[in-house]
């Protein structure tokens, strides 16, 4: 079979290794790999998690059996790839300026550079898909969600943004790991003076409180801040920037051992196959034609369990 899209070893390499280190989706919601595009996995419920049926067995009898509460479920990953075009112009005076030894730099590679331009815009609509997920009252159970509207932890006079955390944490079934805050929430938090006053102690209610020491104090593994932006105008028009994370919280429970099969965990992303890259010729580009440089990857954000996060709508002040 012919197949128009040509996927390029060294491209695909490039796809897989281009990382943006503002972009926190893979610490939030971990990738599991998957053998098939369509695939099961489970999705948990808790309520037989914590039974406490009799355990005493005869001497000749079988133990009673326990099993954690859950349901397969299909799913099926969804393709996610952009192309950009590049004129052969462009590749034929990078190949010549190559062999010249004249001028070659070999980062500005058209193919290579116009791959990295692709994997950083799908990886910023991943982004964004993970904390409409995250950041949705819809993905967490009844009981493990609060939308402020007094108490906002950028109200220094009124809130006690460490108290409200530990009555959300107690009441959670699991003790949560990772926290994830908009970049706005953790920079209001970590100023506030009742977090300045239980981390540096002495009195001290002024300043601004690291990311570990404020990880230590809520007892997390990590503390995931979402930075990124994204422009919501439409094409052609001036950009308009919105943060990707907003004014939220959420405290997560993160197993990096789960998988589709086995491990319970809030949320993972499923992933079938590596990211790839590759080019397509099309007479259309320019003069002389081109190849559009096409990059992706075949993925799937999950919550599986409901009931092990707990997320805080505006927890600082919503309005401007």
């Amino acid at each position: 079979m012919n197949h128009p899209f040509n996927i390029i070893p060294s491209l695909s390499a490039i796809a897989i290794a281009y990382t943006q280190s503002n972009l926190i989706a893979d610490e939030v919601l971990p990738r599991v790999p998957v053998y098939t595009e369509n695939f099961n996995h489970l999705k948990y419920k808790l309520e037989d998690a914590f039974a406490a049926p009799d355990t005493r067995v005869g001497r000749k009898s079988a133990p009673n059996q326990v099993s954690w509460g859950s349901e397969l479920q299909a799913a099926m990953v969804e393709d996610h790839a952009l192309d950009a075009p590049v004129p052969n112009a462009d590749v034929d005076a990078y190949n010549l300026a190559k062999q010249a030894g004249t001028g070659y730099v070999a980062q500005a590679d058209p193919l290579s550079r116009a791959t990295k331009l692709v994997m950083q815009t799908v990886q910023n609509r991943r982004e964004k898909r993970a904390a409409d997920l995250v950041f949705n009252p819809a993905s967490y159970g009844a009981n493990n969600k609060e939308t402020l509207t007094s108490n906002f932890w950028d109200d220094y006079a009124n809130s006690d943004p460490l108290v409200q955390i530990d009555e959300y944490l107690d009441s959670m079934v699991m003790r949560p790991t990772v926290v994830v805050f908009g970049r706005r929430v953790f920079s209001k938090l970590s100023r506030h003076p009742k977090v300045c006053k239980a981390i540096f102690g002495n009195n001290t209610d002024a300043g601004k409180v690291s990311m570990q020491a404020l990880a230590s104090e809520l007892g997390m593994e990590k503390i995931c801040v979402g930075d990124a932006w994204i422009n919501t105008a439409a094409p052609g028009q001036p950009a308009t920037l919105v943060r990707v994370w907003g004014n939220h919280a959420a405290f997560l429970v993160r197993n990096k051992e789960a998988d589709t099969q086995f491990g319970v965990t809030f949320g993972y992303t499923a992933q079938f196959g590596d990211q790839v890259a590759g080019t397509i010729q099309d007479a259309d580009i320019g003069m002389r034609g081109g190849q559009r440089v096409r990059a992706g990857e075949s993925v799937k954000e999950l919550v599986t369990a409901n009931d092990l996060g707990f997320f805080v709508q505006n927890a600082i002040n919503p309005a401007p």
